[in-house]
């Protein structure tokens, strides 16, 4: 089961702070899972039309000219040019490059986005960096990857139909901690910010639009296991979400600091509530597991 929070500014504040259980649920919807060990044939384009079969590791916060962000697309399938789509802008982890989209994109959809993934550049150390750490990103490495996230998407809208309001970030490990840095740094440019197993951004202010960060709709996958991400952290986050009066959607799955199909299955379903505006899930209260 995934045990599921969901509260906005005007709600209450959710269970794990030993208060009412009623916006804790369990979701229904789909209870396959497991680990993006075996992936689908897609449709993957690097920004020459070839497949993309290689990265680049090199920060270029200015490059001049024509774009040199290296990025790859995923098209939908049986894509139609008379429709607006929605697009995903995917964060890769560490240890991972902008080719990552291809293992990614088939578990949300194969249908309903448009994806694209910019190459960006994640702490060195990876997965054994503290939680404190991978959320407390340096100034340059936002501003770059928020340059990424611009070019990636502006390439996007030249060559596909993208709906401008209804772009979404994503990402796993520190990817979901820039996307939602990135979410609440520039609110109205996104239609919504989810983090797959990275903790709320700290350092830099990440709260500085809050007024406006407000209306923008957040989606955090966290493994209940997770080691460097403990459900303690997760309890101060909901702490922290209440009181500034920001809107999550929280989903606690039974495994580690892993990237679930689970996961990417729900992240579909968030994007297509907001998408939509009808909500899809039929869910039951239950107790919330605080415990590791």
């Amino acid at each position: 089961m995934n045990a599921v929070v969901n509260f906005d500014g005007d709600g209450a504040i959710p269970p794990t702070l030993r208060l009412s259980n009623s916006d804790l649920t369990v979701g229904r919807s789909n209870t396959r899972r497991g680990r993006l060990d075996s992936m689908n044939r897609i449709q993957l384009l690097d920004h020459s039309g070839t497949p993309s079969t290689q990265s680049t590791r090199s920060l270029n916060p200015k490059p001049a000219g024509k774009s040199s962000v290296e990025h790859s697309f995923f098209v939908p399938l049986h894509y139609e040019p008379n429709y607006a789509y929605p697009l995903l802008v995917w964060l890769h982890g560490p240890g991972e490059s902008h080719s990552a989209l291809k293992q990614v994109m088939p578990h949300v959809s194969m249908r309903n986005y448009v994806g694209v993934a910019p190459n960006w550049l994640p702490d060195d150390d990876g997965d054994v960096l503290s939680t404190d750490r991978k959320a407390d990103q340096d100034q340059h490495r936002i501003i770059d990857t928020m340059y990424r996230v611009n070019e990636c998407v502006a390439m996007a809208s030249k060559r596909f139909n993208i709906a401008a309001h209804r772009v979404f970030l994503a990402g796993f490990d520190q990817g979901g901690t820039m996307a939602l840095r990135l979410g609440l740094a520039a609110p109205s440019l996104f239609a919504g910010a989810s983090s797959m197993g990275g903790p709320v951004p700290t350092g830099l202010n990440p709260l500085a639009n809050v007024i406006e960060a407000r209306q923008l709709p957040m989606m955090i996958a966290h493994g209940r296991h997770s080691s460097c991400y403990p459900v303690s952290r997760i309890c101060d986050e909901l702490r922290l979400f209440h009181v500034a009066g920001l809107s999550l959607n929280l989903r606690q799955y039974p495994c580690g600091h892993e990237l679930t199909t689970q996961m990417l299955s729900d992240l579909d379903v968030w994007m297509m509530q907001i998408v939509t505006g009808v909500d899809s899930t039929s869910n039951a209260s239950v107790p919330f597991d605080d415990r590791n």
